[in-house]
C-alpha cells in the first residue's frame, strides 16, 4: 500500500475540530492533567478487575473440572495446556501492546487521523493473527503436549481441551485488541463491564455443560469460547458506535503498512518477551510433568492462586504504560517521571501485602480446587517458597511498562531475555537433574527475577531517557 496519511477523511477532520474546541473550552484530559496517584488508581482498578475476570475464565474451568471430573482433568486444563495457550496468545497480546502505545501517544497529541489509521490496522491485524494462531493451536497441540512429556493419563483431556479452546481464538484476540484500544484513550471501565458479563456467562455455562450435561473438559472449553465471543461482541459494538476519533468502521478495516510497521516495531519486543517467558515456562512445565500427576495438579492450582499477583502487577504495568504514553505524547516529562515513582511505590506495597495474605491463608484457597491430601501438600510447598519473593518482580514490570510507553521496547526485551529466560533455562538444565524436586524447579523464579531487577535498575537509571538527570 502507498502512503495513506496525506489526506484527512471528513469524519476525522470533524473529530480534529472537536478536539480543538475541547482544548479551547478548557476541558482536560485527566491522564495528562489530574492528580497523578489518583489517575493511576482510577485507571488501575478497572484494569485489575478486568484482569481478574479474565483470569476467572480458566480458573472457573479448573475449579469445576477439578471438583466434578477429577485431578487428571484439573492437571490437563491448567497445566500443560495453559502453558501452550500463554505461548501463542501471549505473543499476540505483546504485539497488541504496540497498538496501545501508538494510539495513546497519538491520542495524547490529539492526532485524530493517526488514531483512526491505528485502530483499523489493529483490528485487521487481530483477524489475521487469529486465523494463524487458531491453525497452529489446533494442529500443533498434540505434538507440543507430547514434546513436553505430558503424562498419558491426562493427554486425552489436554488435547481435547486445547483444540476446542483454539477454535475461539479470533474473538479472544478481538476482545484483547479492542479493550486495548479503549484503555489507550483512557477508557478502562467499559472493557471491565464487558468482561464481567463474559465471565458470568462462562460460570453459568460451566455449571450447565460440565456438571449437568457431563461434557467434562469439552464443556469447560466450550463455555470459555462462548463467553469470550460475548465479550468481543460488546467491544466491537462500542467501537463502532462511538462518536470519538477511535471509531471503528468495518469498511475501513485494512492493514496500513506504515502503521502496522509502527505497531510491530513497538509491540514485537513485548511479543517476543512474552514468547520467551512462555518458552522458559514450557521447559519448567516439562520438569514439573516429570514429577507426576499430583505435582502437576498442585502446580496448576498454585498457578490460579498466584494469578492474583500477576493480575495486580499487570494492571499497574498497563496503567503506567498508558499514563507514560499519553503524557510523553503531550510532552510532559516531569509528570512522566513522577508517575513512575508513584506507581512503583503503590505496586511494591501491593506485592508485599499480598505475599503476607497468601503465605498465611493460601491453604484455604487451595481447598477450593481440590481436597486431595497429596496435591494440597505439594501445593503449599510451592506457595510458601514462592510468594515471599513476589516483590523482586515489581521493578521489572513497572520499568518495562514505562519504557514501552515512550516506545523503548527492545532493550527491556533483551534484558528480560538474558535475565529471566536464558538464566531460567540454564538453571533448569543444570540444577534440576542434580536434585529433582519441585523446590529446585521453582527456585528458578526468584533467582531470575532478582537478577533481571538489577539489570533494569542499571539500564533505567544509567542509560534510558527516563532515568534520573536525563531531561
Amino acid at each position: 500500500m502507498g502512503r495513506r496519511d496525506t489526506q484527512m477523511p471528513r469524519d476525522i477532520e470533524t473529530e480534529r475540530r472537536k478536539m480543538e474546541r475541547m482544548e479551547g473550552s478548557g476541558e482536560e484530559n485527566q491522564i495528562t492533567e489530574g492528580v497523578i496517584w489518583k489517575q493511576l488508581l482510577l485507571f488501575f482498578f478497572p484494569i485489575l478487575f478486568g484482569t481478574f475476570f479474565q483470569q476467572l475464565y480458566n480458573t472457573v474451568d479448573a475449579i469445576v473440572v477439578g471438583q466434578f471430573v477429577g485431578k487428571e482433568a484439573l492437571a490437563a486444563v491448567g497445566g500443560p495446556t495453559g502453558t501452550l495457550i500463554n505461548l501463542l496468545v501471549g505473543f499476540f497480546v505483546g504485539l497488541a501492546s504496540g497498538a496501545t502505545v501508538i494510539i495513546s501517544q497519538f491520542y495524547g497529541a490529539k492526532r485524530a487521523d493517526k488514531v483512526g489509521y491505528a485502530v483499523h490496522t489493529s483490528v485487521a491485524f487481530s483477524l489475521v493473527c487469529g486465523l494463524g494462531i487458531m491453525a497452529v493451536g489446533i494442529f500443533g497441540a498434540p505434538f507440543a503436549l507430547s514434546m513436553m512429556g505430558t503424562p498419558k493419563d491426562i493427554m486425552e483431556y489436554a488435547v481435547l481441551y486445547i483444540r476446542i479452546y483454539f477454535l475461539g481464538t479470533i474473538p479472544n484476540l478481538i476482545y484483547n485488541m479492542g479493550s486495548g484500544i479503549l484503555r489507550a484513550v483512557g477508557d478502562s471501565k467499559r472493557p471491565l463491564f464487558f468482561l464481567i458479563t463474559g465471565c458470568v456467562t462462562n460460570i453459568v455455562l460451566d455449571v450447565i455443560l460440565v456438571v449437568f450435561c457431563r461434557m467434562g473438559v469439552a464443556g469447560a472449553a466450550l463455555a470459555t469460547i462462548f463467553s469470550q465471543t460475548a465479550s468481543a461482541l460488546f467491544v466491537v459494538v462500542v467501537l463502532t458506535r462511538t462518536g470519538e476519533m477511535y471509531r471503528l468502521s468495518f469498511s475501513k478495516i485494512r492493514l496500513d503498512k506504515r502503521m502496522l510497521a509502527r505497531i510491530v516495531r513497538i509491540g514485537l519486543p513485548a511479543g517476543l518477551q512474552s514468547v520467551m517467558y512462555s518458552l522458559s515456562n514450557v521447559i519448567i512445565q516439562s520438569s514439573v510433568n516429570s514429577l507426576g500427576t499430583d505435582t502437576i495438579a498442585a502446580w496448576t492450582a498454585y498457578g490460579k492462586i498466584d494469578s492474583v499477583f500477576w493480575m495486580i502487577i499487570n494492571a499497574f504495568g498497563i496503567s503506567i504504560t498508558t499514563f507514560v504514553g499519553q503524557n510523553y505524547g503531550a510532552g510532559k516529562m516531569d509528570r512522566v517521571r513522577r508517575g513512575i515513582r508513584e506507581c512503583m511505590a503503590m505496586t511494591l506495597v501491593s506485592a508485599v501485602g499480598l505475599s503476607c495474605v497468601l503465605y498465611h491463608f493460601g491453604f484455604y484457597i487451595f481447598e477450593i480446587f481440590t481436597t486431595d491430601p497429596a496435591v494440597l501438600e505439594k501445593g503449599m510447598e510451592i506457595l510458601r517458597f514462592l510468594v515471599p519473593a513476589f516483590f523482586t518482580y515489581v521493578t521489572i514490570e513497572i520499568y518495562s511498562g514505562a519504557l514501552r510507553g515512550i516506545g523503548d521496547s527492545w532493550i527491556p526485551m533483551i534484558l528480560t531475555m538474558v535475565g529471566v529466560c536464558i538464566l531460567r533455562v540454564v538453571w533448569i538444565v543444570a540444577a534440576v537433574p542434580l536434585r529433582r524436586t519441585i523446590t529446585t524447579v521453582v527456585f528458578s523464579y526468584p533467582l531470575t527475577w532478582s537478577v533481571t531487577t538489577v539489570l533494569f535498575l542499571v539500564y533505567f537509571h544509567g542509560y534510558s531517557r527516563l532515568g534520573k538527570g536525563r531531561r
